[in-house]
């Protein structure tokens, strides 16, 4: 009985000996703690100067962060630690591997591997993201197992270009369609270019040629409905050449006499051809354009507009609209 009592004695000695050593490394940690660094004094004009340039630098740099990166606020800290981190071994050639590592994995998410999925979008065939990061490590490190560069490259480019294929055409027969079927629908006429229009109002005033300036109103849509410009929505009508436009408007406007308000149904050998234009409008792709005359602008009043006078400003340039030619 008394060598179970010995023992347990020698049990909670050790005990309290474990919690005492555990209490004096606790003070000791707290005593290696990193204290936080000495506010920054500024002593001279050129510390001022500096401090103010950094401060500068940031302007506008917040919504940039959000555009490219998503970037959430809520974690600012991880991102200052990453600018620390950055700066303090920006010399160190395996941080610049890694950084570059980074930038190219960006580069594969944001562009890269969008773009070959979209070129598969129509085809039996998908791209996976995995495996598709696999097979560009793969490359990176020589690893030859499935593919050699070369004979990758030619698996991939041709099946690409297979599916491009396929793809421009599945597009080009949803828009011949809708001309096919438009041009049966009452009012609409076809000229022999394949444009086709239809009259909502007829005007009586003169007829543009081809280097008149015209004054429009316009809205463009695509043919699901998607408005992708107007200048009724700005409240200011354009103005520009008659041939300063894309085919499909410049044999219109030199149709319609003043005071016309008509509806265009322009196909892609009108408009923007096999590349398309901006976000909006695709390749082979047929616009919607409901088109209101205004007016000719006359040489001679153009010419005195121009004159100098001293109770007018310089008239302002024209915004480029996306009825233009494409350069």
């Amino acid at each position: 009985m008394k060598r179970y009592a010995i023992l347990a004695l020698v049990f909670v000695a050790g005990a309290s000996f474990i919690t005492a050593g555990a209490v004096k490394k606790d003070k000791k940690k707290k005593v290696e703690t990193v204290e936080a660094p000495a506010p920054l004094n500024l002593t001279s004009s050129s510390d001022s100067l500096s401090y103010a340039a950094g401060m500068a630098m940031t302007n506008g740099l917040m919504p940039f962060l959000k555009q490219q990166y998503q970037f959430d606020e809520a974690y600012m800290d991880d991102f200052i630690e990453g600018f620390k981190v950055y700066m303090q071994s920006k010399n160190d050639p395996k941080a610049k591997a890694r950084q570059a590592g980074q930038q190219i994995a960006q580069m594969v998410t944001d562009r890269m591997l969008p773009g070959a999925i979209n070129d598969f979008e129509a085809s039996a065939d998908t791209i996976n993201a995995d495996i598709f990061n696999e097979g560009f490590l793969a490359a990176l490190k020589n690893d030859t197992t499935h593919f050699d560069q070369q004979k990758a490259q030619s698996y991939f480019y041709d099946r690409r270009q297979a599916a491009v294929t396929a793809k421009t055409e599945a597009m080009k027969k949803v828009e011949m369609d809708f001309l096919a079927d438009n041009a049966t629908k009452p009012g609409v006429k076809v000229t022999p270019s394949g444009l086709q229009y239809k009259v909502i109002t007829q005007g009586t005033g003169a007829v543009p040629e081809t280097t008149d300036e015209v004054k429009v109103n316009y809205e463009g849509r695509l043919i699901d409905g998607k408005v992708f410009d107007s200048s009724y929505k700005r409240n200011e009508p354009a103005t520009f050449k008659a041939n300063q436009v894309i085919k499909g408007w410049t044999e219109a406007l030199t149709m319609m006499p003043v005071g016309s308000k008509w509806e265009l149904y322009i196909p892609y050998n009108l408009a923007y051809g096999e590349r398309g234009a901006g976000n909006d409008i695709k390749p082979y792709e047929t616009l919607i354009f409901t088109v209101e005359l205004l007016d000719i602008v006359k040489k001679e009043a153009k010419q005195a507009d121009s004159k100098p006078s001293a109770t007018t400003s310089k008239p302002a340039t024209a915004t480029k609209k996306v009825v233009r030619k494409k350069k």
